[in-house]
C-alpha cells in the first residue's frame, strides 16, 4: 500500500489529464488515469491513420484525442504530462503555465511518490547498459527492482506495487531531467559529450539539465561521477552527500578503477579487488567503464562475488554490439544505440582489433562529426553511409590528417537493405560488419530500436 500514490489519484479523480505524445510509453499512462477517474485527452502531432494501433489503443483506453500541427494551442486542461521529446521552453507549454496549469511529466510524478530507493543514471553515453547492469546486480543480490525511464518502460504504472524495500532503478535523458526538482538517491553520470544540441538551445543547456541528477540530492546521498570525463567531474563541487568517482586510468580514493585488468574498488583506503576485466561478457573497454560506474552505483548493497557473477553472464542489451549472425564467414552485428559520434567511436570502433566495415548515417542532430573522422580511418576498411549525415561523416573521414583513400572504401546508398547488399558484396570471409550509425535515427526510423530490428530482418533474410 502506497499512501502517497492512493492520496496523488485521488487528487486528479474528474480533472482534466493531457498526455503530450500518444507513443508506446504514454499508452500505459493513459490507460491508468482513465482507470483513476481522470478526463484524459491524448494529443500528438500526426494524424490518426500515421498514429496506427498506438491511435487506436489510445482511443480504446477512453482518451480523448487531440491531433494535427495545432495540437499543442488547443490543449485545455488542468494538467499536462509532457513527453521528454517536447522541449520544456516551448511557447504552447510556456503559456499553458502561465494560465496556471499543471506541467509535469511521467517521471517528475514518480519521483514524488516513490516510496523506496532510487538509482538514476545519466551521461551522453552507456547509460542504457549501465542502467541495466545495475538492476541485474541488485535483482541478483535479491532486491525487488522496477527498472524503466528513458530505457523505454515508464514506471507510474506500478507505483501502487513499489514497496519501501525495494529499488528503482532509472534511466534519465537530459530531456526528462530538465525540469525536474527532485534527484535520486544514488546518481551516475557515466560520461557527457556534445548530443542532442538539435534540441537544447546549447551545449550548457544540456550540461545543466543533466546536472539536475545531483543538484537536488540531500547528505544521506550519493553521487557516482566519471573521473576521466571533465564535464562529469566538473559536477563534483556540488555534490552535497557520498561522492564516488570511477576511473580506467587512475586509482580514486572512493569509487570503482582499474588496476592492470583488474577492477578493484577503493572504500576510503580500503581496496577489494572485485574481478579481471576478461570476466565481463560484453565485450569493449566502453563495457568496463559501463561496470566501474555500476560498480559504484551498488557498493555496500551487493556483495563482490554477486557482481562478478552477473558480469560473466550478462550477455548486455539489445541493439548494443548485438550478435546478429555469420554469413559466408563474415559476422554481422547490430549496434543502432550508437546514435552519437562518440558512441561509435568509443564503443563499436573500440571493439575489434581489425579493420572492420560499417553502415553509418541518419538524421541530423548538429553534433561536430570531426573528431569521428581519425578513428574511421584507423578502424574501417569499408563506410557505407546513407541519411541525412552521411555527407558531414564522409567530410569529417576526408579531412582528417590520417585519410588514406587506398585504405578505406567510402559507399553512399539510400536505405538499409542497399546499405547491406553492399556489405555483403563488399566483406569476405573473417570480416566484421556492424551497424554503428553515429546519427539519430529519425527521419529514416521512428526510433533506434526500429532500425536495429530493420537491420537484424536484413542480415537475417541473407542467403
Amino acid at each position: 500500500m502506497n499512501a502517497m500514490a492512493d492520496k496523488f489519484f485521488d487528487s486528479i479523480k474528474g480533472k482534466k489529464v493531457t498526455f503530450i505524445g500518444i507513443g508506446t510509453s504514454n499508452l500505459p499512462l493513459i490507460k491508468l488515469f482513465v482507470e483513476k477517474g481522470a478526463k484524459v485527452t491524448a494529443c500528438d502531432k500526426k494524424n490518426f491513420e500515421d498514429l496506427g494501433q498506438n491511435g487506436i489503443k489510445a482511443k480504446e483506453y477512453g482518451a480523448e484525442l487531440l491531433l494535427g500541427e495545432n495540437y499543442l494551442s488547443e490543449i485545455d486542461a488542468d494538467i499536462v504530462f509532457r513527453s521528454p521529446g517536447t522541449p520544456f521552453y516551448k511557447d504552447e507549454l510556456v503559456a499553458l503555465r502561465n494560465k496556471g496549469v499543471v506541467l509535469t511529466s511521467e517521471m517528475e510524478v514518480f519521483f514524488d511518490l516513490c516510496p523506496c530507493r532510487i538509482i538514476a543514471v545519466t551521461g551522453s553515453d552507456g547509460k542504457t547498459t549501465t542502467t541495466t547492469i545495475i538492476s541485474e546486480f541488485l535483482k541478483a543480490a535479491g532486491f525487488n527492482v522496477h527498472l524503466g525511464g528513458n530505457i523505454g518502460k515508464p514506471l507510474l504504472p506500478e507505483i501502487e506495487s513499489v514497496n519501501d524495500d525495494d529499488c528503482a532503478v532509472v534511466e534519465l535523458s537530459s530531456f526528462q531531467l530538465i525540469s525536474m526538482r527532485k534527484s535520486p538517491d544514488i546518481a551516475v553520470v557515466t560520461n557527457l559529450a556534445p548530443n542532442h544540441l538539435d534540441i537544447h538551445k546549447d551545449m550548457q543547456e544540456y550540461i545543466d539539465s543533466k546536472k539536475n541528477i545531483i543538484l537536488h540530492q540531500n547528505a544521506f546521498s550519493k553521487a557516482v561521477l566519471n573521473l576521466d570525463n571533465e564535464i562529469t567531474n566538473g559536477f563534483s563541487e556540488s555534490v552535497r552527500g557520498q561522492l564516488a568517482k570511477f576511473s580506467v586510468k587512475e586509482n580514486v580514493s572512493n569509487g570503482a578503477f582499474l588496476d592492470g585488468d583488474t577492477i578493484c574498488y577503493n572504500d576510503y583506503g580500503k581496496i577489494t579487488r572485485i574481478m579481471n576485466i576478461h570476466d565481463i561478457k560484453i565485450p569493449g573497454m566502453h563495457n568496463v567503464e559501463n561496470y566501474l560506474a555500476a560498480i559504484s552505483a551498488v557498493w555496500g548493497l551487493v556483495d563482490a562475488e554477486t557482481m562478478t557473477a552477473v558480469a560473466k553472464t550478462f550477455g548486455g542489451v539489445a541493439h548494443r554490439a548485438e550478435f546478429v549472425r555469420e554469413v559466408d564467414g563474415v559476422k554481422y552485428y547490430n549496434d543502432s544505440i550508437a546514435s552519437s559520434p562518440t558512441r561509435t567511436a568509443l564503443g563499436t570502433l573500440s571493439l575489434y582489433k581489425q579493420k572492420i566495415c560499417i553502415i553509418a548515417g541518419g538524421y541530423d542532430k548538429h553534433i561536430p562529426y570531426e573528431p569521428l573522422g581519425p578513428v574511421i580511418n584507423d578502424k574501417v576498411k569499408l563506410l557505407i553511409l546513407l541519411g541525412d549525415t552521411a555527407p558531414k561523416i564522409e567530410k569529417a573521414v576526408k579531412e582528417a590528417s590520417n585519410y588514406d583513400a587506398d585504405e578505406i572504401e567510402i559507399v553512399n546508398v539510400t536505405n538499409m537493405e542497399e546499405a547491406v547488399a553492399v556489405a555483403r558484396e563488399r566483406s569476405t570471409k573473417g570480416d566484421i560488419v556492424s551497424l554503428s550509425p553515429a546519427s539519430a535515427s529519425f527521419g529514416l526510423y521512428k526510433n533506434f530500436e526500429e532500425r536495429g530490428n530493420h537491420f537484424k530482418s536484413i542480415v537475417n533474410a541473407l542467403k
